[in-house]
């Protein structure tokens, strides 16, 4: 698939032949009903074992358990263009798809094959519905209006959706630094019917202008030994990042504007030491806010890894924070 200059409009002409490939590719399978949670790494690895590495012969198999499959699954014509668009490649003699598709309520978004180990992995999984579930909640108690939103580090363009969907009205932005990421958010968006999203370069806010009444963020925040940026949040523990998007993101909210970050915290010794950090940001009385642990054991199986010895448990939280003045 051939990189993008960044901005593009989701809907925009200048998209390419292989994102209009995957863009039919998300149509087709939409229309036969196709559905696919995705689960932990974990979870992935012990179904998979089941199969032996058996080929798969379904779309589930083929597009959501990335398993190999064999050529005559698909006619010639239709393989050959997927082959071409890279969607799909060859290797070891069987074929297997590079691209993911997963639900979300009523979406279907492409992202990164199974196993995520690519620098440039489009990473989806359990963490992506926990951060759906904090964004719906927000959404639900929120009466300010939304005129501006962005999502920072939109992956798949998952949080950038649901806040364009739930406000029509609404501009929407997807931002990353990821060049895959922003295409496949700019497909998802289109297969979504979701024209009030656009996708920008930007490393957290710097490449785009103005303030918003909504900011979203799920930030990598992992101690990644590959520094992936995917994955690896910087820092001791992976917090460096998450901190850098409170603190570059405080400037830009408008009054009754809300920031909504949803990261992961490496608890050492019982203390939260992100929470610790983010309070030296929050102390002016501008801000209101609200913090809570939205899952409190997740990757835990991160622990056993060289960075984590006084790590006493990696937790899921919401930091929300609203701009009163």
């Amino acid at each position: 698939m051939v990189d993008s200059l960044c901005p593009t409009p989701s809907g925009s002409s200048a998209q390419s032949h292989a994102d209009r490939v995957l863009l039919n590719l998300g149509r087709r399978l939409q229309a036969q009903g196709y559905r696919f949670i995705t689960p932990t790494p974990l979870t992935h690895q012990r179904v998979m074992a089941r199969w032996d590495n058996a080929p798969a012969s379904d779309t589930r198999g083929i597009f959501g358990w990335s398993r190999p499959f064999d050529a005559e699954v698909f006619e010639a014509a239709e393989r050959q263009e997927l082959q071409q668009a890279e969607i799909i490649v060859k290797t070891h003699g069987r074929w297997r798809s590079e691209v993911r598709w997963s639900n979300l309520g009523p979406l279907l978004l492409a992202h990164s094959a199974f196993p995520t180990e690519a620098a440039d992995a489009v990473f989806f999984g359990p963490d992506t519905y926990r951060f759906a579930s904090v964004i719906e909640e927000s959404l639900r108690q929120r009466f300010a209006p939304i005129r501006r939103a962005v999502d920072i580090g939109c992956g798949s363009g998952a949080g950038a959706l649901l806040v364009a969907r739930a406000r029509p009205d609404a501009e929407v932005l997807a931002v990353d630094i990821n060049p895959k990421a922003l295409r496949m958010s700019a497909v998802n968006a289109e297969l979504a019917n979701a024209p009030n999203v656009s996708v920008y370069h930007s490393d957290v806010l710097d490449g785009v202008d103005g303030r918003f009444d909504l900011i979203l963020a799920n930030p990598p925040y992992m101690k990644d030994s590959q520094q992936r940026s995917y994955r690896h949040g910087g820092g001791e523990l992976g917090e460096a990042l998450s901190l850098r998007i409170l603190r570059e993101a405080l400037p830009r909210l408008e009054r009754d504007g809300t920031l909504l970050l949803y990261t992961g915290v490496a608890m050492v010794d019982g203390r939260d030491l992100f929470l610790e950090s983010a309070r030296a940001l929050l102390s002016s009385d501008a801000f209101g806010w609200t913090y809570h642990e939205v899952d409190p054991d997740v990757f835990g199986e991160e622990l056993e890894k060289p960075g984590y010895e006084r790590v006493e448990r990696i937790a899921a939280v919401a930091l929300s924070v609203t701009r009163l003045s």
